[in-house]
This record gives structure tokens, sequence and C-alpha cells, in this order.
């Protein structure tokens, strides 16, 4: 949590050093009714645990394309690719690859001068998932939910910088592919968005508005 603090405190001082000239200039930045929006997000991760020589490395990339149905509210679709791989003394534990597709809603709530936009969102997806340990392979397939929040700092009228915490509020069912396989589910609230969805990390990306 303490990173996150960190590169949000980093995001806005950016954001703020380099905004005055345009805000001084009377633009105005923002999105409209109708406006096409496509945003690429990209989240890592990495832990280390010295006393278990677990290391663990997690990797998600999250494009989306969303239509302004008012000047506040966006609805689109997404996809997600995620991995994430364990290593325990050096020595390999399992890789998970995952893949989502769903579609999502978010509402602008809050500006923080003209350059920053807060938001809300909620997403539904249906997840295909692979775990891989040597010649090992399961698969599984599911459905996730979440609810999230974000901010948006435009570098231009067009070009959107966005940072993201993902599923803070999450809910996930999977269910392994095979015959007479059950579902496992959770359910969490976590500020650090790591419950419940592979996809679930803080995140950075760039948005274009057309």
């Amino acid at each position: 949590m303490k990173k996150i603090i960190l590169t949000v405190a980093a995001v806005f001082a950016f954001g703020f050093a380099n905004a005055q000239s345009g805000d001084q200039s009377g633009e105005n930045f923002g999105f409209s009714k109708e406006d096409i929006f496509v945003e690429g997000n990209l989240g890592f991760s990495s832990s280390n645990d010295k006393n278990t020589e677990t290391k663990v490395n997690n990797f998600s990339f999250t494009p989306k394309v969303g239509y302004f149905l008012a000047d506040n509210f966006v609805l689109g679709v997404q996809l997600g690719l995620g991995s994430d791989k364990t290593k325990v003394s050096g020595t390999d534990a399992g890789k998970n690859s995952n893949f989502n597709a769903g579609v999502f809603g978010r509402y602008y709530f809050l500006e923080l001068g003209k350059r920053f936009k807060t938001y809300a969102d909620a997403e539904v997806n249906f997840a295909n998932s692979k775990y891989e340990l040597g010649p090992i392979e399961n698969k599984s397939n599911g459905v996730s939910a979440g609810a999230g929040l974000g901010i948006n700092y435009f570098v231009t009228k067009c070009v959107v910088l966005n940072f993201s915490l993902r599923n803070i509020l999450s809910y996930s069912s999977s269910k392994p592919d095979v015959a007479g396989a059950k579902s496992t589910s959770q359910f969490g609230f976590d500020l650090n968005g790591n419950v419940a969805n592979p996809f679930a990390t803080g995140s950075f990306g760039v948005g274009y508005i057309f």
C-alpha cells in the first residue's frame, strides 16, 4: 500500500508541475457525451519472502474501448491478459495464465483542478485460467466481478494518463475444466486490490479520446 500511495503522489506532482501553462490558458479538459475512449492498462507486482525463499511475479494487461453515454459516464468492453509465476528456492513452483473478456462501466464524480478527473468503476468478466507445473496442466473457467477507483490526468485534450486500483471490492467463481468438478468462489474487500481476481492490481495506463 505504501508503494501505491507514493506512486499516486508522484503522479500528482508530475501533473501539477506540467499543467500550469495549459490551465492558465483557459483550456478545458474532460469528456463529452458520444466520445469514444480507448485505453490500455499495465499492472505488475513482485514479492520475495526470504523466510520461505518464495518469489512471486504478477503481470497484467487490460485494453478497453468505451462509449460515453453522458459527459461523466462511459460504458464499454474490455479484455484481460495476466500471469503469475512462483519460484521456491530458485525452483519453478507453478505458473498461472489468465484470460478474460467482459464489460465495464465508469462514472466520473470529482474534478481535482482542470486536468485531474477521479472515477469509480465496475466490471463483470468471463474468465479462463491455466495452471502449469512441468508436465502438469490444469484449466478452469469462471466469472468475476469487481469495483474499483481511479484517476485520469489529461496530458492534452485527447491523451489521458490513468492510474487505477481495480477490484477493491471483488467476487470470483471458478470451476476446473474436468468432469464432476465443483466450483470455488471468493469474495473480498481489499484496498490493495488482490483478493479474488488475478487482474486485481494497481495499474497504469494511457487512453485516447476520439
